[in-house]
């Protein structure tokens, strides 16, 4: 059973984070150029929040507000869930839905950031080891792999 520790190995090794007392407009553009839907946002070493495209579009767009004068702080998500990387896939999936989050911030046993997965992660390792079970029942059936 794969681990959320596997799959932040795949992923680049950097950690995109925004600021609370940055501007939106500012934490936007932090999005963009990583080309990622959302970031965590970090006060010092602790987890402050999760800014979000959706975050932006709910809270700053829909609201008529300007995106250089409000903060992240003022509209990032509080109170994040977050998961270990000795979870597995399937338990951060399982996390994600009761939670109704798209994104995880996985933390070490001190409660260190080490990495963000998102729902689109998750799915994507779920579909490749489903396909390499499917391969290797097929191999079995046909006669590929003794028995």
């Amino acid at each position: 059973m794969k681990t959320v520790s596997d799959l932040l190995k795949a992923k680049p090794q950097r950690l995109i984070s925004v600021r609370p007392e940055q501007s939106v407009l500012e934490a936007i553009k932090v999005l963009a150029a990583e080309d990622i839907g959302a970031a965590i946002v970090m006060s010092g070493d602790s987890i402050a929040g999760i800014f979000s495209e959706r975050d932006y579009t709910r809270k700053v767009i829909l609201m008529d507000r300007s995106s250089k004068h409000t903060k992240v702080h003022e509209i990032m998500t509080k109170g994040v869930t977050t998961i270990t990387s000795d979870a597995t896939v399937e338990e951060a999936m399982r996390v994600m839905t009761k939670h109704r989050v798209r994104h995880l911030p996985v933390v070490d046993r001190d409660g260190h950031v080490t990495g963000l997965v998102s729902i689109g992660d998750l799915v994507e390792r779920t579909i490749a080891t489903q396909r390499l079970v499917l391969e290797q029942l097929e191999g079995y059936i046909v006669g590929r792999y003794p028995g």
